[in-house]
């Protein structure tokens, strides 16, 4: 690990959510992580650059940002820049995460833990890297959830917007046939393998750097599609989207903020697809789709 600094701002949020602020923060295209506090309480947002000039430039994006916000009912308290080692970053924030048991069948485990599965339960170790998720966010355990439920069931596997990697590594350990993966992010690709190499998976995941605009994916299409991406971007590519799916086939999509669900599957349904399911996660709604 380099000694390279990083310059970075933390955000407090006090409403100990991790959702509403992590959304906004993508939508604005900057680099960072989040993680519940659990001696005060609240969910820190560490937003991080690897210059000087680009920490500079977050501030300024977020000290616009932040007004703006609060019209969403997102008040985050912004401290000043600071800077730390990059090697000592990847050892700070490994505290705030712990292991999540999503079934009897897997449970995930960040990679510095040793702890021990119930008998005949997979474990996925994961190492999220420094700025990707391990399963704790509402978006992506309802996914792991969806994929848990129909393992057996469905064979061919996407993950669109794969991040981590954790969902494709997921299907792996229980058993789907056919797996692939992709995410607009190179450094998220690259995690991913990194992922999958660390669960022993490597060989059965496709991995690949693509978008969701114009991703194509395999010919037979897929019986099983998580895209846990943005709503705004689910909404604009939905034509893509649809075409992955199998005749048969069913598509989660996740990572929705709960006032923008209604017009995803409003445009989900002009396309084809009929709402299947809903599930409600704090301020986040995700559901399955079906033809």
């Amino acid at each position: 690990m380099s000694d390279e600094l990083l310059y970075a701002v933390d955000l407090e949020d006090p409403s100990g959510e991790f959702e509403p602020a992590s959304e906004l923060l993508n939508a604005l295209e900057v680099e960072f992580s989040s993680f519940f506090d659990r001696e005060n309480g609240t969910v820190r947002h560490t937003v991080y650059a690897v210059t000087e000039e680009d920490g500079r430039k977050n501030i300024e994006k977020l000290t616009a940002a932040l007004e703006q916000w609060r019209t969403f009912g997102v008040e985050l308290r912004m401290g000043s820049m600071f800077t730390i080692a990059k090697s000592e970053w990847a050892e700070a924030w490994k505290k705030y995460f712990k292991p999540i048991a999503i079934s009897e069948k897997l449970l995930i485990r960040p990679s510095w833990l040793e702890d021990q599965p119930l008998p005949g339960q997979k474990v996925l170790n994961i190492n999220p890297g420094m700025s990707f998720g391990t399963g704790q966010h509402a978006t992506t355990n309802y996914c792991l959830k969806c994929i848990d439920r129909y393992a057996g069931k469905k064979k061919n596997l996407l993950d669109a917007g794969c991040g981590s990697g954790i969902l494709a590594i997921a299907g792996a350990l229980l058993g789907y046939e056919n797996i692939d993966a992709f995410d607009f992010d190179p450094e998220a690709v690259e995690v991913s393998r990194e992922n999958a190499e660390l669960n022993s998976v490597a060989d059965r995941i496709s991995f690949e750097v693509g978008n969701a605009a114009d991703w194509q994916g395999r010919e037979g299409k897929y019986d099983l599609v998580c895209a846990n991406i943005l709503g705004h971007l689910l909404i604009a590519f939905r034509f893509n989207i649809v075409s992955w799916v199998a005749p048969d086939g069913l598509l989660v999509l996740s990572g929705i903020l709960d006032r923008d669900f209604d017009k995803v599957s409003a445009a989900f349904n002009e396309v084809g697809m009929r709402e299947v399911e809903r599930f409600r996660d704090k301020d986040w709604t995700s559901g399955i789709f079906s033809f």
